[in-house]
């Protein structure tokens, strides 16, 4: 494999969700065509990229791996003028990856967010589905509490009656319930 592109990313992806998912992580493999030894080198490729004094920073390489996004949106925060980029990805039809940029095209946060139009599955704490459930989903749920675990790649939401939901890139991966 020399480049990466959409369906190459989501391999990326999968990388940091084999951590907590393994067993979702080998069903999707086929899905993308993909071996685990091209997912290794898809991800040993990513992380040459991204510390690579050639390649291209922030927004400008996500853009030469993924092409143009389907969806741009200007944002304001404040005194701050924001942009956000929407890709549709293969491996997930009912989401896509969103980047999040300031100034300069530098990434301040970038995940899985559910697509327009996608059918939104309701969520509940006794009702959280793993793989089908976005962060955004789930953190405005009547007593949730966003808890950043300190990994770019992870957070964690702790709902009312002890639940903790887990997501990778934004995408739910475990539901601990007491």
């Amino acid at each position: 494999m020399r480049g990466l592109a959409r369906r190459e990313f989501c391999l990326v992806l999968l990388r940091r969700m084999a951590d907590l998912r393994p067993d979702l992580v080998a069903e999707a493999l086929p899905r993308l065509g993909a071996t685990r030894a091209e997912a290794h080198a898809a991800h040993t490729r990513w992380q040459a990229l991204q510390h690579s004094p050639r390649a291209p920073r922030g927004l400008a390489l996500r853009s030469a791996v993924l092409g143009p996004p389907e969806e741009t949106e200007d944002r304001r925060f404040g005194d701050l003028d924001l942009e956000v980029r929407r890709w549709p990805l293969p491996l997930w039809p009912h989401l896509y990856w969103e980047v999040l940029t300031g100034p300069g095209g530098s990434v301040l946060q970038e995940h899985l967010v559910r697509a327009p139009g996608s059918p939104v599955p309701r969520a509940t704490p006794a009702g959280l589905r793993v793989w089908e459930h976005t962060l955004d989903d789930v953190v405005g749920l009547r007593g949730a509490t966003s808890v950043d675990p300190g990994v770019v790649t992870r957070w964690e939401v702790h709902l009312p009656g002890g639940v903790r939901a887990r997501f990778v890139w934004g995408l739910l991966q475990q539901v601990e319930r007491p």
